[in-house]
């Protein structure tokens, strides 16, 4: 089918391989399942899919460093980390790694389906009625989904620009977590830690000193707050 979205799924648990596969491709999906780390990164040195789903612990190579390498090919490839339950530092550090989502396991299909979903959309959106507007030392031109800083373009994710983009698009107004999680991730509920850590990553990319920022401020107990007043 033209123009049909496609994921890549790897997890090496041939059960949840092929009940996310099939159920994916009954709702329209090109699905590619992979259930080796080795398979996966040799996989990977190839086009890339429209999505990446990968499972944490895999043989051979580990879900983190095929994260890295995924990343490193493509800053704007969607990633979604498939994490234990109740290992709350587990789905930290797969975010660290340059994973944009994560779900813990056990999962709803559903649930799995509205990220893919949301990131698709996302990513495929052209946006081509957002025209380019300037914040201080920064160019954002929506229709090309880029963003420029003092005139060199960055490299972000797609969740760090639709993050970037929506601080960008509200300056200073007081954005609560929960906030960024509805606007920016599409989620009604879901854990701060999701926030904080795209948060830092950001940072570590606009702030000549992320350790003190002076443009994206946390606001003790509400939220974030993006500024260029007095940031130069």
């Amino acid at each position: 089918m033209e123009n049909q979205p496609s994921v890549t799924i790897v997890e090496d648990d041939a059960t949840v391989l092929s009940v996310v596969s099939e159920y994916l491709r009954a709702r329209g999906y090109s699905v590619t399942g992979i259930s080796d780390g080795i398979e996966a990164r040799d996989a990977l040195r190839g086009p890339l899919p429209d999505v990446l789903i990968l499972d944490r612990m895999l043989p051979g190579v580990g879900g983190d460093e095929l994260c890295r390498q995924a990343r490193a090919a493509s800053a704007q490839l969607p990633i979604i980390m498939l994490t234990a339950l109740d290992a709350v530092e587990e789905r930290i550090d797969g975010l660290e790694h340059g994973a944009d989502d994560y779900i813990a396991k056990p999962f709803s299909l559903r649930e799995l389906q509205l990220r893919v979903d949301a990131m698709v959309r996302r990513t495929r959106s052209s946006h081509v009625s957002s025209e380019p507007f300037t914040l201080g030392q920064f160019r954002v031109d929506p229709a090309h989904r880029t963003i420029l800083l003092e005139g060199n373009e960055m490299t972000l994710t797609t969740r760090e620009y639709e993050l970037f983009l929506f601080l960008l698009q509200n300056p200073d107004r007081v954005l609560s977590r929960d906030d960024i999680l509805r606007e920016v991730w599409g989620w009604s509920f879901g854990e701060a830690s999701t926030v904080t850590v795209h948060v830092r990553r950001l940072r570590e990319k606009i702030e000549p000193e992320p350790r003190y920022p002076r443009y994206l401020l946390t606001e003790w107990g509400k939220g974030y707050r993006f500024t260029v007043k007095d940031a130069a």
